[in-house]
């Protein structure tokens, strides 16, 4: 039995890409059911640590750093937009990124990166030690020098899929945690709605963006997703003992300080499963790492500690637009490492595929056609 009547579109995953596509639909009017088996943003999205990166990946230019440079570029409107709509503050900080050298090799490595140049591009430098320690005092004398990119920035990441989610609620999205979606309703093959463990959900389109989960769900119509856990564990040290402004990328890991004064500290790539547990030896190499990049962090004790499951993928890229050979289903999923920083962007394109009944040459790269 349907116990709400027919949606427009249901959205399976309550996770910062969900919402997002949940609040560009709802700007265009369409009735939009978000499910989230717990609460929402409680997996990927809340353990992120919120960087807005696009060239932490790769570094030659392509479809994939395009992507990533779009969404970024969508940020500064997106954060007034949802304080104005919903109340709330993202914390979007326009910290910038220094990529710290450690080794003369990895300095090499990062000037000739500057050199290159991204395209359309992002303004980055190189930062001699003395012109680095200008702007970080508190980094450890070892460092060689730093790439410095002043427009890769950062959010409250939680605070960001909250936002998106309020937000599209206040147009109208009807948002249900602790729900999970035991399998999607087909006729042939169409995908007509979602079981749900009182009954189905009808709508017109489904869109599975459930992060790690969601090739479990696409495989009770035999849909096969290469979509995996990664799991990440993270702490959060005080940050009373150093001024650290930047966002600091080493070789082994990231410093994140964040505007409630904490400096996120992460973080660890295993497959492991969905084994969500934090490990001795995960948050000891954690501080090891910030202790090598900041000495003042070294004797610190973490005030918190978390683990997250990334959703991987098979080639390392977001899974994104219409499934082949089926009508009303859409993925968008796979975006392992830059959920939070792609997040507008996929919600646009998503909402775009849908509206106009097809997919577009932004998400093509990016098809579940090339798996399946």
């Amino acid at each position: 039995m349907d116990r709400q009547g027919p949606a427009d579109v249901i959205i399976v995953g309550g996770g910062v890409i969900g919402c997002s596509i949940a609040y560009y639909l709802a700007r265009e009017g369409v009735k939009v059911t978000v499910l989230d088996k717990g609460e929402i943003g409680g997996e990927a999205s809340r353990a992120a640590a919120g960087m807005l990166a696009p060239l932490a990946e790769v570094e030659e230019d392509g479809p994939f750093q395009d992507l990533g440079l779009a969404s970024l570029r969508l940020f500064p409107h997106l954060a007034e937009a949802l304080e104005q709509e919903c109340g709330v503050d993202i914390e979007y900080l326009r910290s910038g990124i220094l990529r710290v050298a450690l080794t003369e090799e990895q300095a090499e490595h990062l000037k000739g990166f500057a050199q290159r140049r991204p395209s359309p591009g992002l303004e980055i430098h190189w930062l001699e030690p003395d012109e680095l320690r200008a702007l970080e005092p508190g980094l450890s004398p070892g460092i060689r020098g730093a790439l410095y990119s002043p427009e890769e920035h950062q959010v409250n990441a939680d605070r960001l899929v909250q936002a998106l989610s309020r937000a599209a609620a206040a147009r109208g999205a009807v948002v249900r945690q602790d729900t999970r979606a035991t399998g999607l309703v087909r006729r042939g093959m169409r995908v007509t709605g979602v079981r749900i463990p009182d009954g189905t959900l009808s709508a017109g389109h489904t869109v599975l963006a459930a992060g790690a989960w969601t090739a479990k769900v696409a495989q009770g119509i035999g849909v096969d997703l290469p979509v995996f856990p990664v799991r990440g564990q993270m702490i959060a040290l005080p940050a009373s003992r150093s001024a650290l402004r930047h966002i600091v990328w080493g070789e082994e890991g990231y410093l994140v300080p964040k505007a409630n004064g904490l400096i996120f500290a992460g973080a660890t790539v295993e497959r492991v499963g969905f084994r969500k547990n934090v490990t001795v030896r995960g948050l000891s190499g954690l501080k090891r790492m910030a202790g090598s990049l900041v000495p003042r962090l070294a004797g610190l004790d973490a005030v918190d500690a978390w683990a997250g499951f990334r959703p991987g993928s098979a080639d390392g890229l977001p899974i994104l637009g219409p499934v082949p050979g089926w009508e009303g289903l859409s993925v968008a999923c796979g975006h392992f490492r830059n959920g939070i920083l792609l997040a507008p962007i996929t919600g646009q394109l998503i909402a775009r595929s849908i509206l106009d009944g097809s997919s577009n040459e932004a998400l093509a790269p990016f098809s579940p056609a090339r798996f399946l």
